[in-house]
């Protein structure tokens, strides 16, 4: 991979990111403020990720594997998108700001595998090439955080600026992306095409390898209790008093970027099965050190809490993703892309979000929220899950 293409890739996932981060962390804020949206609803918001994360394995395999280069697709769906992004910051009511996001993460989640695949089709050894490169994402997300603290958006009339500022740079991407390296479709017009192979379904395939069963169950079920994390943290650390919240999460990120340069080292060291581990324990930890926290004498928990987002995002998703990316060929790379996308962000966390919702407003007092209770359930779930699979990887070898 060339210096160019280096640079042209690193800002393509920073703008892809930054896109994300931008709105995502402080949506379930601006919603409870800004539009006076129940718990119920902001689940029901952040569950369209998973409607777009369900949809994208469909658009991936009919599209990116077969018709067009996966360039020119990320351009127009970045295009449409910073449009639907503008118009949901105008929104006057919680329908419709729903009639906006909804199919704005049905054209966002496919750029997810699209992003990994230009990537990946660029590169000659993604397990040392790959972490260089996705780490600009995890930096575009940072910068995004830390723009919101410091023009101190996340008060009550304040936020549809995040959106805005989203909707400007995916219009950016949109551009950008055209000027990406050439990655053409890896299959033949002219080759016969079945249904199976237009809707994506080939990728399926690889669930016939027990250990890649094995992952794809593990990655559909510990993203459950990690809906709880991307929806409620930050409505949550506001309500207990932390200042500027969404600048002091962007401490994830920056111990992600930790961890994205260290995953050659550890690659090397644990294997994919303890990684995978490794980063499912963590989480389940986070959420004790939330429960147990406060915006006091306990504040290092919450910071504890948020630091450890590193390992369990990359541990767990950058590893799956590349993990899931040797497996899968080079006839089925994006479809396969598509098909982790749907396990995680697609049927755990459209399980998660509508959990999450109802479990929030039920937990709800005079005073707020009784944080205490809600962190214990998604980390009780989260420790049956590691335990139950912690047996499920002993003999397979990933």
């Amino acid at each position: 991979m060339t210096t160019k293409v280096n640079v042209q890739l690193s800002a393509m996932m920073f703008l892809e990111f930054f896109i994300w981060g931008a709105w995502f962390v402080t949506m379930g804020t601006f919603l409870g403020g800004q539009l006076k949206a129940s718990d119920i609803e902001v689940g029901l918001a952040y569950q369209t990720q998973s409607v777009g994360a369900i949809i994208a394995p469909f658009v991936i395999g009919l599209i990116a594997d077969r018709f067009f280069p996966a360039q020119r697709i990320l351009g127009v769906l970045h295009l449409l998108g910073g449009f639907l992004l503008w118009q949901a910051s105008l929104a006057v009511g919680f329908s419709n700001f729903y009639g906006y996001i909804l199919p704005y993460m049905i054209l966002y989640m496919p750029t997810l595998a699209l992003v990994n695949s230009i990537s990946f089709r660029q590169m000659q050894n993604p397990e040392k090439e790959f972490a260089q490169v996705r780490v600009l994402g995890t930096i575009g997300w940072i910068v995004a955080g830390l723009l919101i603290g410091y023009f101190n958006w996340e008060q009550a009339n304040t936020l549809s600026l995040t959106f805005q500022m989203a909707a400007i740079a995916s219009l950016l991407l949109g551009i950008f992306s055209f000027f990406l390296p050439h990655t053409p479709p890896p299959k033949p017009r002219t080759e016969k095409v079945s249904t199976r192979e237009l809707l994506g379904l080939d990728a399926l395939s690889l669930l016939k390898d027990r250990s890649f069963l094995v992952f794809f169950v593990a990655s559909v079920l510990i993203c459950i209790p990690l809906a709880f994390y991307y929806n409620f943290t930050n409505p949550f650390l506001n309500e207990i008093g932390v200042a500027r919240a969404a600048a002091k999460m962007t401490l994830g990120q920056a111990s992600e970027v930790l961890f994205m340069l260290l995953m050659p080292f550890f690659f090397v060291r644990l294997g994919v099965k303890k990684m995978l581990l490794v980063g499912m324990i963590c989480w389940a930890l986070r959420y004790v050190l939330f429960a147990l926290g406060d915006a006091d004498g306990r504040g290092w928990m919450l910071i504890l809490g948020i630091a450890l987002h590193g390992i369990c995002y990359d541990f767990f998703f950058v590893t799956g993703q590349i993990y899931t990316d040797k497996q899968a060929g080079e006839r089925f790379k994006s479809a396969a892309q598509g098909l982790i996308t749907l396990a995680t962000y697609g049927a755990g966390m459209f399980i998660g979000s509508l959990a999450s919702g109802y479990i929030v407003n039920a937990y709800t007092t005079a005073a707020g929220h009784d944080w205490q209770t809600i962190w214990l359930i998604p980390a009780a779930f989260a420790g049956a899950i590691i335990l139950l699979f912690s047996v499920a990887f002993k003999d397979q070898q990933t």
